[in-house]
């Protein structure tokens, strides 16, 4: 059977609560009688001293013998407890409750009042079924041990109190576990509640239905995971409108060329004598149009790696400086067709870098085309590379119309496409950023519309040969 966090909780609350409870206990009852049978041997133990003490004033002079033939009572008159004299070899002498015993009592506290001038046991005599507590002490005769003195009394009473009191606790205890029980379920109740509530939600989410919410508000682990849950859920839901508008949007960049050449290929087919003028321009628009779904098949062959992780890195030591030329050399034409000034800055020291150098190039194309694409007659491009700590800094920089402040935190995530966005697919930044990271390093955009862009592609050069 499975078991609920609640179950759990309340055992675990109870397990703790039962064995602090029982420790509690044990070490109560230990204290309380260790107390009594304390104030039970100070008692004795001062009533012994008191009789000692007034046998060392007022009889030291006669012997055990006279004393217990003619003055027995003053050894008892001062106590309640049971009296008995004994000489050193442990003889009983003398028994205020009339005690015979002819075998030498050599108990303990006997042995230790010899020794030490004091002694106290606590255990079981032949003549009473309860324990007894015997403090002994010697009798002295200028200074010189002549015989012992016993008080011994029954603990019947004490134990009696003590069983009474450790009764009292044993219910309290009982009592504070059964109200600690009733409590720990309604802790337990006040966690599990809104766990469900949690888990109700995410299991709805998991079902498909992304606009359900968890609605628990606590400030707690279970508030932040509910919290999360929701914030999960909305970026499920954003990136499933990104998917699918990135389906309907390459859906239609597919079906536009195709149409094209497909139309095209109809109508070159249906010519009986086609002219050679427009034969020509059909098959260069079939060609562009092939050229630009194959763009668009390449970007998303690229993205599939990346997101599959398959995607490894041939890194080679390149010439980063004359990649660079290479770059700007191809783009200067378009440059020029479209009224632009490009210009490149390249720091004399910077040469040799081990990397891809196809994938560099993939990026800084990905991120020209766009400053190109955005940027209008007139505007300007550039390209400034130089080298800061242990990076090679590429910024490219352009006068365009900029990315609006709602899109620049998406222009990186996969399949987004901003508002001034004419991409193919929205994949572009995307690819490029991963290929940076793999290289490790950074790919960091700044912009503002009707102002320009800068894009700072930061690569480090731990391996590089300078």
């Amino acid at each position: 059977m499975k078991k609920s966090i609640k179950n759990r909780l309340v055992g675990n609350f109870m397990l703790i609560i039962l064995i602090t409870v029982v420790i509690l206990e044990i070490m109560l009852i230990k204290g309380i009688k260790e107390y009594y049978y304390n104030n039970v041997e100070t008692i004795m133990t001062n009533q012994i001293e008191f009789s000692t003490d007034f046998y060392s004033r007022y009889f030291s002079s006669s012997s055990l013998e006279n004393i217990i033939l003619d003055d027995i009572d003053v050894f008892w008159q001062h106590s309640d407890a049971q009296v008995q004299i004994l000489t050193l070899d442990g003889k009983l002498l003398m028994d205020s409750l009339g005690v015979r015993n002819d075998e030498n009592l050599l108990y303990p506290d006997i042995e230790s009042a010899k020794e030490n001038g004091k002694g106290t046991w606590t255990g079981h005599v032949p003549y009473d079924e309860e324990p007894i507590m015997a403090v002994s002490m010697p009798l002295k005769y200028q200074g010189t041990p002549i015989g012992i003195i016993r008080f011994v009394s029954s603990l019947e009473q004490t134990n009696h109190i003590i069983a009474q009191i450790s009764k009292f606790l044993i219910l309290m205890g009982i009592f504070v576990v059964l109200f600690s029980g009733v409590v720990s379920l309604f802790l337990a109740y006040s966690i599990v509640r809104p766990l469900a509530e949690v888990t109700s939600a995410a299991e709805k989410m998991a079902d498909g239905q992304l606009k359900t919410r968890s609605r628990v508000t606590l400030n707690d682990e279970i508030g932040r995971l509910s919290n999360t849950l929701n914030y999960m859920a909305d970026e499920i839901l954003k990136k499933e409108q990104l998917k699918n508008d990135f389906i309907s949007s390459i859906s239609h960049e597919l079906r536009t060329p195709l149409t094209s050449i497909k139309g095209w290929a109809i109508t070159l087919k249906d010519l009986e004598d086609p002219d050679k003028e427009l034969l020509k321009d059909g098959l260069e628009i079939i060609e562009n149009e092939s050229d630009r779904l194959t763009l668009m098949v390449e970007e998303l062959l690229d993205f599939s790696r990346f997101t599959s992780g398959r995607v490894q890195l041939e890194k080679d030591c390149f010439n980063i400086r004359d990649t660079i030329n290479i770059i700007a050399k191809q783009l200067e034409p378009r440059a020029k067709d479209n009224g632009i000034k490009f210009t490149i800055s390249i720091d004399d020291d910077l040469e040799n870098y081990i990397g891809d150098e196809n994938r560099v190039k993939q990026v800084l194309l990905n991120i020209l085309d766009n400053a190109f694409k955005f940027t209008e007659e007139g505007g300007k491009v550039s390209i400034v590379t130089y080298k800061e700590d242990k990076f090679i800094m590429i910024e490219i920089k352009d006068t365009g119309i900029g990315i609006p402040e709602n899109d620049l935190p998406n222009v990186k995530e996969k399949f987004y496409k901003g508002k001034n966005s004419n991409s193919h697919t929205g994949l572009g930044l995307s690819i490029s950023d991963e290929i940076v990271r793999l290289h490790g390093g950074s790919l960091d955009i700044d912009s503002k519309e009707a102002i320009g862009t800068k894009v700072v592609v930061k690569l480090p050069l731990e391996e590089a040969v300078l």
